[in-house]
């Protein structure tokens, strides 16, 4: 059906006051639960610090009664449609499972992020760059990813109609291909070749973003990505931090001393005049060898 993908009904449009208010929540939930405040403490006031003339405290307060029950934030998202959008209900979803290498920290980020851009001077062009690099940095899954970002009220029709066809269509064509044959890049290389060329759909990317996607084809769509966030200033999808594992560092300081060590003993043979091998083991490369009759 035009104007849907795969069932998914477009809400209604933030502006700018909500999306700074949602910004400000995604932030400070992600900050607070980070430092281990539960996230049923964190719903239960972080609603007092929010704008009243807008919706979110509202929303805070529901997400906060529906999480003491469901112990689901991705539940609340999911029954606030007016409010949050399929992609933020989405995110949230998917960090929230178990089997899912995706941390709740990063999926706060990627939110906060989207929020902050909308708040601007948001283009379906950056906005949909942004939720796809989203998708694919993160291996969320594309098709009810997909289907999830197609819900999002930014968007009119014929975007709606092309998300469906990246849905249907990526992997199986490359992502720079899928948006350099709807650029206005496109249409002029054609018209070069075929003076009387129209394109049988309209154009959803400028030139810029057409030349950017004609020279990175046959290349990781994340060059494409980096060089749109450089030369064009798409949003920027944030990365998921390395993990602290304090205790691989000390294991790795462990064999470090014990080499250390061992070679000080060597050291101190060497000097003493009784420096025997064998003390140190048998070397790997002579452990095979046979022994001598």
């Amino acid at each position: 059906m035009t104007g849907m993908t795969n069932g998914i009904t477009p809400g209604v449009r933030m502006d700018r006051d909500e999306c700074i208010e949602q910004a400000y929540f995604f932030r400070v939930f992600r900050e607070r639960t980070q430092q281990n405040m539960p996230a049923q403490d964190v719903l239960s006031r972080i609603h007092e610090e929010l704008l009243t003339t807008t919706r979110m405290p509202m929303a805070v307060q529901f997400l906060a009664s529906e999480i003491k029950h469901t112990r689901s934030l991705e539940t609340g998202f999911a029954r606030l449609p007016h409010y949050f959008t399929p992609f933020q209900t989405f995110i949230v979803g998917q960090a929230e499972k178990d089997k899912v290498r995706f941390s709740f920290e990063t999926a706060m980020f990627v939110l906060e992020r989207e929020a902050v851009y909308k708040s601007g001077d948001p283009f379906p062009t950056g906005l949909f760059v942004y939720q796809f690099e989203s998708i694919a940095r993160n291996k969320l899954g594309y098709d009810a990813g997909l289907a999830a970002v197609g819900g999002d009220p930014l968007y009119g029709p014929e975007w709606r109609d092309y998300i469906d066809i990246v849905r249907r269509q990526v992997g199986v064509i490359d992502f720079c291909d899928l948006v350099y044959v709807r650029s206005d890049q496109y249409v002029v290389d054609e018209r070069r070749v075929r003076h009387d060329y129209t394109p049988p759909v309209p154009p959803l990317f400028g030139e810029k973003e057409g030349r950017i996607a004609k020279a990175s084809r046959g290349r990781d769509p994340l060059f494409l990505f980096a060089a749109l966030q450089r030369q064009l200033n798409y949003p920027e999808v944030p990365r998921p931090k390395a993990k602290d594992d304090l205790s691989s560092k000390f294991e790795a300081l462990e064999i470090k001393f014990r080499e250390l060590e061992a070679r000080l003993r060597m050291a101190e043979s060497e000097l003493r005049g009784t420096f025997d091998p064998t003390q140190f083991g048998t070397p790997d490369i002579l452990k095979d060898l046979p022994d001598e009759p």
